[in-house]
């Protein structure tokens, strides 16, 4: 053929950071097929979905089946009633968004990378250690991106002071409770990341995905807890792991409606993205959404986060134990240790492999940052967690 590529595609790492994972693992098992793993590696969510997640769900199929309740496309920026649910459940962390500002998708990864289609090409700000679909989304459209890191000196949460110059018109991205280093910013570092914003004209791309895992008051739920966050920010925001939609697939993006660049409307650019390149999300995983966000859905799912909480309560207590320093486990669900011995990331997971049969992620898959560091994840069973510590106790 002679039609041209992206060539942008080149530039991003051919050998995804969870496929090499998964064939070293392959490898193992198919070495040794009576080998008991545990896996504490993808950020996958094991607990059942509420029952009145999925008592929602099933009336909602019930509905499809009936000429009287049957409903088509959905709307592309999401039914009314799960705006509205989702903005009941921002009064609730004591910030007013209109529903309008509100737009329903099919996942906060989805979201993280179709942002890109609406920005042109801006200098791009990420920490480093991160999420690959900041770094990889952008490689893709050919941004260039200037790092900051994170580190053991900083707890792994750069501060804009930390930047070797000043960046005009940048767009930064930023997670908190981050994935993966589980650190969490406090109100007034995160302050500080909006008065750069606000100061250079720059956007802030805010991943808020595991705001449900938080439990200090100083610790924000949501950027727009920040004076002038709605002029300089975007919110992206899931349900997988707070109500385990990792299967079902939903999610929000928050744009205020006072967000421009120029005379431009950001909200208007994502309106006109959703609308010619996404369908919607269907109508009963949106009532399962909405359920989830009820009073008693929000108790059962609280129930499933605490049981999370408590495997990262006995991964970090046995760290605490070793002296070994790490981020997270007490505002998220990952806990990102230094590894042993001076020992790089990879070396690390495969000694954790092959002597322990513990499965954990490469520090190195996030970022240069992450060379001698190592994620664990809370989301497996109580009972693997105890095994895994177990096993550690004696690894470390």
């Amino acid at each position: 053929m002679k039609i041209k590529t992206n060539v942008n595609f080149g530039n991003i790492r051919q050998t995804y950071l969870f496929s090499e994972i998964g064939s070293r693992v392959r490898a193992y098992e198919n070495a040794n097929p009576d080998a008991k793993i545990i896996r504490m590696g993808i950020g996958d969510v094991t607990l059942p979905l509420p029952k009145t997640v999925t008592d929602a769900m099933i009336k909602a199929c019930e509905e499809m089946g009936v000429r009287e309740t049957f409903r088509g496309y959905p709307p592309e920026y999401g039914y009314a009633f799960l705006r509205e649910a989702i903005a009941v459940h921002y009064r609730s962390l004591g910030v007013e968004v209109d529903t309008d500002t509100i737009f329903v998708s099919d996942g906060a990864k989805s979201d993280l990378g179709n942002i890109v289609d609406i920005l042109g090409n801006n200098p791009v700000i990420i920490p480093d250690p991160v999420y690959p679909v900041y770094v990889d989304s952008n490689t893709m459209s050919g941004n260039s991106i200037t790092y900051i890191n994170g580190t053991k000196e900083n707890g792994f949460l750069p501060l804009p002071s930390e930047l070797t110059e000043q960046i005009e018109g940048s767009v930064i991205y930023l997670c908190s409770p981050n994935n993966p280093t589980g650190a969490s910013y406090d109100k007034d570092s995160l302050k500080a990341w909006v008065d750069y914003a606000l100061k250079t004209g720059s956007l802030i791309i805010y991943d808020s995905a595991y705001e449900a895992f938080i439990s200090r008051d100083s610790i924000p739920h949501t950027i727009f807890e920040i004076e002038g966050a709605d002029i300089c920010a975007i919110e992206i925001c899931s349900f997988s792991k707070f109500a385990g939609f990792t299967g079902v697939r939903c999610g929000w993006t928050l744009i205020p409606s006072s967000l421009m660049a120029g005379d431009v409307s950001i909200m208007a650019l994502w309106k006109r993205r959703q609308a010619t390149k996404f369908n919607g999300v269907s109508y009963p995983v949106q009532r399962a959404a909405a359920a989830a966000l009820s009073k008693e859905g929000i108790s059962a799912c609280e129930s499933n986060i605490a049981y999370y909480k408590e495997n990262a309560r006995l991964i970090t207590e046995l760290l605490d134990e070793k002296g070994i320093f790490y981020t997270g486990g007490k505002n998220s669900p990952y806990v990102w240790m230094e590894c042993p011995e001076g020992c790089g990331s990879w070396e690390f997971f495969d000694r954790l492999l092959n002597e322990v049969q513990i499965v954990g992620t490469p520090g190195e898959g996030f970022g240069k940052g992450g060379d001698r560091y190592f994620r664990l994840t809370a989301f497996g069973s109580l009972e693997n967690t105890k095994e895994a510590v177990r096993r550690l106790k004696e690894f470390l």
